[in-house]
């Protein structure tokens, strides 16, 4: 009944958007309404705007890869029906907003957000493919356990190649890791490398650190920190 109920809702919302002018609203939906709004529309435009190679590690079904930061970007859009409803995704929402802003901007009617991005969509368990050449290794639960076990300080790092916050952050922990290597261990995971573990821990939104001391989670922070507030936890 949930589900039938969740259904209806997304028929609603699709026949509200669809039924308005709305080229200049904003919508940014989760990921279970993304998925419900996706499956209720007929003529799904699906656009997965992250990089190809993000995009060979794990995607939405149906969905077509129109990178943002690629040279290709405008010319792939324009193939795309401007009075039809345009679903669009990245890893945690800041490219898509962008691509979604351009769209709407382009005359894009009806332009749908998913998010916190495919990182939101794995959290709440959704399906998604990858390429059939691609092979999804990465840590294990084991082996991220076995890192943590430390007789220092581990400090772990996770995040994406394309997160601006993440990057922003990564000069000043490469700083710690050298400044405080007699103490302190940094491990840098990056979640898009490493989907089954980050679906384990639950980690659904970058960046997130981590601080374990003996094995034990005594510090877990998701989202931009400055340096000063992340030694005062590696006291």
């Amino acid at each position: 009944m949930k589900k039938l109920n969740i259904g209806i809702l997304a028929l609603s919302l699709l026949f509200f958007i669809n039924c308005s002018n709305g080229q200049n609203t904003k919508t940014n939906v989760d990921a279970n309404a993304f998925n419900e709004l996706v499956k209720a529309s007929n003529q799904s435009q699906l656009i997965d705007v992250r990089t190809p190679e993000e995009f060979a590690k794990g995607h939405i079904i149906n969905a077509l890869n129109f990178d943002w930061n690629g040279n290709e970007f405008d010319k792939q859009v324009s193939s795309l029906n401007k009075e039809v409803s345009v679903f669009v995704y990245c890893l945690s929402g800041g490219r898509s907003a962008a691509a979604a802003a351009q769209l709407r901007s382009a005359g894009f009617k009806n332009v749908i957000e998913l998010n916190g991005g495919i990182m939101k969509w794995r959290g709440a368990n959704l399906p998604e493919t990858t390429e059939a050449t691609f092979q999804n290794t990465g840590i294990s639960v084991a082996d991220f356990q076995q890192l943590t076990q430390s007789d220092k300080i581990v400090l772990v790092d996770f995040y994406a190649d394309w997160c601006a916050p993440c990057k922003k952050m990564k000069p000043y922990l490469l700083e710690i890791e050298k400044e405080m290597s007699a103490n302190v261990i940094l491990v840098r995971i990056n979640a898009d490398d490493n989907q089954s573990l980050c679906k384990s821990l639950k980690i659904d939104a970058l960046p997130v650190l981590q601080v374990y001391k003996a094995g034990q989670l005594k510090w877990n922070q998701m989202g931009f920190v400055d340096k000063e507030t992340v030694l005062k936890q590696l006291k």
